[in-house]
């Protein structure tokens, strides 16, 4: 059987219903969810144990009947795997101990450490419907790079920024380790049965000019090249996530298939600037999406009639925010399937 993602991504055709899926779909929003995290025992605990690991990711394609899944895993799982100490705080999200250059990680035992996600991976080979796209993903290295320097999530990226700015050949050397990680643990999905891929740059908006070109755009061209030079032609989605401008050369240059887009984007400009040959995807606010009612069908509708002509992936701007309804989310899939 056909997969609506994958044949939007190879072919011309313009569907007409886009396919969907969405950031976060597996997540604390839907109380089966709870419930197995409950089970795993921590959020860890979860994206290294593959059967639960597997169920999460099932659950809103039994649910929702999204058109693709992507695994459940995390962006962070890589530094771990290279040797830095990794654990979430109870309501305030991922803390490591900070370095501020790559004399203490190691590429030795990535692989290994990483082998759990590739096996959720398999099995969901056989366990997602024939349809479904099967996503893998990773975090693009400036965004790997700023929780690993500051030791957690931060508003401005500013520890990044001033190693960057104060030791760039330290910074440099974090960069090219994570470039190196990042090909072998994407080439390791894709072996597993991942049909599309996904970088997350979910901090670019923090960069700009020859900032944004060294560490977001080079790193993600690098990994991209590293993929095709293993012979893998597997689509990838790019995220970069805030960026200033200039999308359709970001997308050119990186060399992903398909742009996905955030919550502020210029949605015409975008259009007009990537032109056919680009697939976009994206960009509904989440909150638009915790909203629901006539606000969420609106907004809906809005993307629909801009994207008509183009080839499209329904999604959000950003992840699902735990406080979604799962009855919006039912909502959001009926009205673009024109059931509602």
């Amino acid at each position: 059987m056909s997969k609506p993602v994958i044949d939007l991504i190879t072919n011309t055709n313009i569907p007409p219903t886009p396919p969907i899926w969405l950031m976060r779909q597996a997540g604390r929003y839907l109380p089966e969810y709870r419930d197995t995290r409950a089970i795993a025992g921590g959020f860890l605990d979860l994206c290294y144990n593959p059967i639960l690991a597997e169920e999460v990711t099932l659950q809103p394609i039994r649910r929702y009947g999204f058109d693709a899944a992507i695994v459940f895993a995390d962006i962070l799982l890589i530094p771990q795997a290279m040797g830095q100490k990794l654990w979430f705080e109870t309501g305030e999200g991922p803390r490591l101990d900070p370095i501020s250059s790559g004399s203490s990680l190691s590429l030795a035992r990535t692989r290994a450490h990483l082998a759990p996600i590739c096996e959720t991976l398999s099995r969901l080979t056989t366990s997602l419907p024939s349809e479904t796209t099967l996503i893998g993903f990773a975090g693009a290295p400036w965004t790997v790079a700023t929780y690993m320097v500051a030791g957690r999530g931060t508003p401005d990226q500013a520890p990044a920024r001033h190693l960057a700015d104060t030791n760039p050949d330290a910074f440099q050397e974090i960069i090219d380790m994570l470039v190196e990680a990042t090909i072998t643990y994407l080439a390791d999905q894709i072996a597993a049965g991942a049909d599309m891929i996904q970088i997350f740059e979910s901090w670019a908006a923090s960069l700009r000019g020859a900032d944004f070109e060294r560490w977001c755009v080079q790193p993600v061209k690098a990994i991209i090249a590293g993929l095709r030079d293993k012979g893998l032609t597997t689509p990838v989605i790019g995220f970069p996530r805030g960026a200033h401008g200039g999308l359709g050369v970001y997308a050119s240059t990186v060399g992903c298939d398909v742009l996905a887009l955030d919550t502020d984007v210029d949605r015409q400009a975008v259009r007009d600037e990537c032109g056919a040959d680009v697939v976009l995807q994206g960009n509904l606010d989440p909150k638009i999406l915790v909203a629901g009612g006539a606000a969420l069908d609106a907004a809906v509708d809005a993307i629909l009639d801009d994207f008509k002509d183009q080839r499209f992936i329904f999604n959000l701007g950003h992840g699902i925010v735990p406080q979604t309804p799962p009855e919006h989310v039912a909502q959001l899939v009926a009205r673009i399937r024109g059931q509602n």
